[in-house]
């Protein structure tokens, strides 16, 4: 895997992966920044909510679950300190389908934080409290 950060200006910078995709990475105007693109902290929580949700999806069509849509929420708090690493986060899924298991709903989560999502797990190595819940609605 490799990936290619590009500055454009002040603390706007494009980044595209091996893959062929890019993103636009920016700062707050009090940080330089113009406000148009994601920050990068923003990335990495969003990375591991996207980790995740791809293992359950994957998990529950694997166990035949009938899922409409899945969506899961991430919150994060971080330590008040410099750097201001993370210190814990909460995904919070809300998955809706056709007489969805709840077993296998919780089944496919679990294993997603606890074997299968890399981004969740090794930041969890890195000391970062992770948590997750759902409901089905």
């Amino acid at each position: 895997m490799s990936s290619c950060i590009k500055w454009v200006d002040n603390v706007m910078f494009v980044g595209e992966s091996d893959s062929g995709h890019a993103i636009v990475l920016d700062g707050a105007p009090e940080g330089g920044g113009r406000n148009r693109g994601m920050r990068p902290m923003e990335l990495v929580a969003l990375g591991v909510g996207s980790c995740s949700s791809y293992d359950v999806i994957t998990i529950l069509k694997k166990a035949r679950q009938r899922v409409s849509s899945c969506e899961a929420e991430i919150k994060v708090t971080r330590v008040n300190d410099t750097p201001a690493v993370f210190e814990s986060i909460h995904l919070h899924f809300r998955i809706s389908g056709i007489d969805l298991s709840e077993k296998q709903v919780q089944r496919a989560i679990e294993l997603s934080a606890d074997k299968y999502c890399s981004a969740s797990i090794m930041l969890k190595k890195g000391g970062v409290k992770i948590t997750h819940d759902y409901e089905i609605v």
